[in-house]
């Protein structure tokens, strides 16, 4: 079955920092943008960060830039976002997504005090 499938998220403190992973099974992360989307408790869904297929350009929503970084290993079909300097307002559900076409179920973050 081809899926998408995020590593637990978890709990951090503000200021801390959580490491999430997205694992592609029965499909390929080559030659695919990859994209990182979060979901707040009652909120819509925000775009966070893109990556491009050979690592090339990387780009952040403002409310991640400095903070989160995208990045990705083609060879293990993976893509990873490193998340510092957490804040509470960074609590959310976590979703990577190939081309916005095939999506994983998601992974709850957590960061409060």
């Amino acid at each position: 079955q081809a899926q998408l499938v995020e590593s637990t998220g978890g709990s951090a403190q503000p200021g801390g920092s959580l490491r999430l992973s997205c694992t592609a099974s029965g499909l390929s992360t080559q030659g695919n943008w990859m994209y990182w989307i979060r979901q707040a408790p009652g909120k819509g869904l925000e775009w966070l960060a893109v990556i491009l297929p050979n690592s090339e350009y990387t780009e952040y929503a403002d409310s991640v830039k400095g903070r989160f970084t995208i990045s990705r290993d083609n060879a293990k079909n993976m893509v990873y976002l490193q998340m510092d300097n957490l804040r509470p307002d960074d609590t959310a559900r976590y979703f990577c997504t190939r081309g916005y076409l095939t999506w994983g179920r998601g992974t709850q973050v957590t960061v409060s005090s």
